[in-house]
């Protein structure tokens, strides 16, 4: 009888033992984001047991989750239809300013030619998003890899800087070609332009290559459950089990530096471009001056107002669905308010648009 309890004792321990392997591989596959199918167990019994009892080897995260702009079921469909739109008319508007600004001779000019880069920049940093976001629109689990997080989060980071030193790129040729209209072509010639556009993506690709690094050095083992509709720095950096010192010093520093420099080109270039505005005798010339820099000025209004809204509102009304409200705007929405701001607004933009429309042959032999 004793030995039947040993027994009986021993097949119960083995049973208690089976129940916590199982355990620990259903909590492995939920932190790594794996289906039940998909997880393939160690070959041996004693390389199973390690593999699930040592801490550290459940601390590395190989795929996030991103829960979206909404959980509810009943509106994926719908948000995906009207991304999908946005999405549309943002490529079709770029590329058509791209087109238009490569091909028409009339627009061969300084001002157009940091237009062109301000439209490859958006188109850029909406296909970073949106693609992602419409297939996950469709899929129940809406998982990303960790390498695919971290090359999402650099190619928004690249555009995204990018965007706001073109801004100001923009406003200093603005600047150049209302104060000083005779040497506007010396000051602003094609080396210059090129290399103010050289420096523009060298440094977004720097401050990017820098910011990513930083944010994925850290180890991700709480959670893999992302709060947002892509891979953005402050979220997972909310989601790290590591000291986010480093990394949230340097997010903060590079987003502050960046703004901080933009902002004073953009208002140092509008605040002289006023006082010649003012001086200027003529009511067609202070009229005209205006037209000149109309549409640079409204999309430097909604992009920074954006910017200075998410990061400067109060502590007390922030949320991350405030943030992902504010993402929306300034990753889908302004490259699709940009082509539409400088060709409805841009009379020489309406004009290029209406001689390819009706002749576009002659615009192509005229390239």
């Amino acid at each position: 009888m004793l030995q039947s309890f040993m027994l009986e004792t021993q097949n119960l321990s083995h049973i208690r033992s089976l129940q916590i392997l199982q355990e620990q591989a259903k909590l492995r596959r939920e932190i790594h984001g794996v289906g039940p199918y998909e997880y393939r167990t160690p070959p041996s019994l004693a390389q199973k047991t390690i593999n699930y009892l040592i801490p550290g080897n459940l601390s590395h995260v190989t795929a996030f989750i991103l829960i979206g702009i909404s959980e509810h079921p009943e509106l994926q469909v719908p948000l995906f239809f009207i991304f999908l739109a946005i999405y549309g008319v943002t490529v079709t508007g770029n590329v058509g300013i791209i087109t238009l600004s490569s091909i028409d001779s009339r627009l061969q000019t300084p001002m157009y030619f940091f237009l062109r880069h301000l439209a490859i920049i958006n188109l850029g940093n909406s296909t970073v998003i949106a693609p992602q976001m419409l297939v996950n629109f469709l899929l129940e689990k809406k998982i990303i890899s960790y390498y695919g997080c971290a090359t999402q989060l650099g190619g928004f980071l690249v555009f995204i800087v990018a965007e706001i030193f073109m801004l100001a790129v923009m406003a200093y040729d603005r600047y150049v070609a209302i104060c000083s209209p005779l040497l506007y072509m010396v000051v602003v010639s094609w080396k210059v332009c090129i290399l103010l556009v050289v420096l523009t993506y060298t440094y977004s690709l720097t401050t990017a290559m820098t910011v990513t690094s930083c944010v994925f050095s850290m180890s991700y083992c709480s959670s893999n459950v992302i709060n947002h509709f892509y891979c953005d720095n402050v979220p997972l950096l909310a989601l790290s089990c590591s000291d986010t010192y480093i990394p949230e010093t340097a997010v903060f520093t590079f987003s502050g530096t960046n703004l901080f420099f933009s902002m004073i080109i953009v208002i140092v270039s509008y605040f002289y471009i006023i006082l010649a505005i003012l001086r200027m005798r003529s009511e067609e010339g202070r009229q005209k001056a205006f037209s000149t820099c109309a549409s640079h000025r409204m999309a430097v209004t909604v992009f920074y107002g954006t910017l200075l809204f998410m990061y400067f509102q109060p502590r007390s009304n922030h949320s991350l669905d405030t943030d992902k409200m504010a993402s929306v705007f300034y990753t889908l929405v302004i490259p699709m308010l940009n082509p539409m701001i400088y060709s409805l607004r841009n009379k020489d933009v309406k004009e290029a648009l209406r001689r390819v429309l009706t002749n576009p042959c002659q615009t192509f032999k005229n390239m």
